[in-house]
């Protein structure tokens, strides 16, 4: 994958962040160290009420993830190293139980959540896991959290708010078009798992 990067709202401080986000990951030695830096312009983006248009603040019925949940690309670079999108969850709706394989930040735009966080306590090939609950976070307003697999990984969130929940997810790879894994956490089944986003196409595969 190559090309130009892709903006698909185009507010000047979007690019204001995301090019001080790839100077960060350019200068930093290490994701930890990468993480650290970002955390406060990261912070600063979600406390800004007014960059994110109200489009990219709806749900949407032909999600990729079900439950009307709208998963909209704001930013992707041409290389496929960094996205930028907002997940909208309908009050009362979760996501499915799933991973990331890239490491990044999430933070809370507007709305309130609640995090459910699964660590694998025993594997038994590639369809087959068992889970463990390991934490449940609320999350309002201006609280984020670090994506560092493999340890906090594996994920679902759900809205417990009388209005959608509207997170912001910053991740170092081209998160809807990549192959993942979602889970059943009862039965401990493994799936293939790809979100896809509710704007933007994935490069058709080979």
């Amino acid at each position: 994958m190559g090309g130009a990067d892709e903006y698909l709202v185009e507010r000047p401080r979007l690019r204001q962040f995301v090019g001080n986000v790839k100077r960060i990951l350019a200068e930093s030695p290490s994701p930890a160290e990468a993480l650290r830096r970002l955390r406060e312009p990261f912070g600063r983006l979600l406390a800004d009420s007014d960059w994110l248009p109200e489009a990219y603040r709806q749900p949407c019925e032909t999600g990729g993830m079900g439950s009307n949940i709208g998963n909209w690309l704001l930013y992707r670079s041409g290389d496929g190293s960094l996205s930028l999108f907002s997940l909208v969850v309908p009050p009362g709706a979760s996501t499915p139980v799933h991973d990331h394989l890239a490491w990044g930040l999430v933070g809370l735009y507007s709305g309130e959540q609640e995090e459910l966080v699964y660590r694998v306590v025993e594997a038994a090939g590639e369809t087959r896991v068992r889970l463990e609950l390991a934490q449940v976070n609320r999350l309002r307003p201006g609280d984020f959290y670090e994506l560092v697999p493999p340890d906090n990984d594996i994920h679902a969130v759900r809205t417990v708010s009388a209005e959608p929940s509207v997170s912001i997810h910053l991740l170092t790879k081209d998160i809807g078009c990549i192959w993942r894994h979602a889970y059943e956490p009862e039965t401990g089944t493994v799936k293939p798992f790809r979100s896809g986003y509710t704007n933007a196409a994935c490069e058709t595969e080979a």
